[in-house]
């Protein structure tokens, strides 16, 4: 299966959908996963310093037999030690990994790096200019965030990850408005929150009328979960999920197959994601 691919804004490009290493892989051996996600068609794996797995994401990665050149591979900065720097810790991960470069370096949460937000991010431009990472972008930025490191920024981030489903929707468009003047790719994690974990919400029902018409216009099953994703890539987002199971991986990556929503259905579900504001991670500013 080929996976469409995202143009940055610096002219790389990014798998639309990434396996993460993160939730219930955090902590955890991921090799194994990690090899299942491959084996069942994803290509842009999506780790970071904080999950603590970065070695058997990189096992996995050289286990799989795939070329370097066909995965793209996603790391995120943490908090820093006070003798690291943002180039001195991606060397690190590159070691645990056993890659020489990354595709995609993001910074994880800016309140890890309150006062430094400037300097943090020149030090990511460094990364890139030095190819250690293709690409440099962020995660969990608001638009207060995003608007520090542009000023003066020499790249601005080519993508900003944050928790995305339609419960922050209508509370994200500001930031979202942000991106689209300076080229930046929406990534979204959590994407399938809401079906999962605030069951019986005003989204339910909404989701199940469109999924019912969906299977009938395929004439072959669609989940819940693919109506939701569905909904992400027709706004143009990044999706990054995750699952130990075989055939739900396969069921993520075909929903590039499942027929496109009807603006009606994309107003439906937008229009019940405002009633109920829900957001599951919180992190500090």
């Amino acid at each position: 299966m080929t996976i469409s691919a995202v143009t940055l804004n610096d002219g790389n490009q990014v798998p639309w959908i990434a396996f993460g290493t993160g939730t219930a892989l955090r902590d955890q051996d991921a090799q194994s996963p990690v090899e299942s996600a491959i084996a069942n068609g994803f290509t842009h794996l999506d780790g970071a310093q904080m999950y603590n797995n970065e070695e058997s994401l990189g096992m996995a990665i050289r286990a799989c037999g795939t070329p370097r050149s066909a995965l793209f591979i996603t790391t995120k900065l943490n908090g820093l030690q006070p003798d690291q720097t943002a180039k001195t810790a991606l060397q690190m991960s590159l070691k645990k990994l056993g890659l020489k470069y990354v595709d995609l370096y993001l910074v994880h949460a800016p309140g890890h790096h309150a006062g430094r937000l400037k300097e943090v991010w020149k030090m990511m431009e460094e990364c890139k200019r030095e190819g250690l990472a293709k690409s440099i972008g962020v995660s969990n930025f608001d638009v207060a965030h995003l608007q520090e490191i542009l000023e003066g920024a020499e790249f601005p981030p080519s993508v900003n990850q944050v928790e995305l489903h339609p419960y922050v929707w209508k509370s994200l468009q500001p930031v979202i408005a942000l991106h689209k003047e300076h080229g930046i790719v929406t990534s979204s994690y959590g994407g399938l929150s809401p079906l999962f974990r605030v069951p019986g919400g005003p989204l339910d029902p909404v989701i199940e009328k469109i999924r019912e018409c969906l299977e009938s216009t395929r004439g072959q099953s669609v989940s819940v979960g693919q109506v939701l994703i569905k909904w992400l890539q027709q706004n143009d987002i990044l999706v990054v999920t995750t699952s130990s199971k075989a055939d739900r991986m396969r069921e993520y990556l075909d929903t590039a197959n499942v027929p496109e929503l009807t603006a009606e259905e994309i107003e439906s579900i937008e229009n019940a994601g405002a009633q109920h504001y829900y957001k599951f991670l919180v992190l500090s500013n």
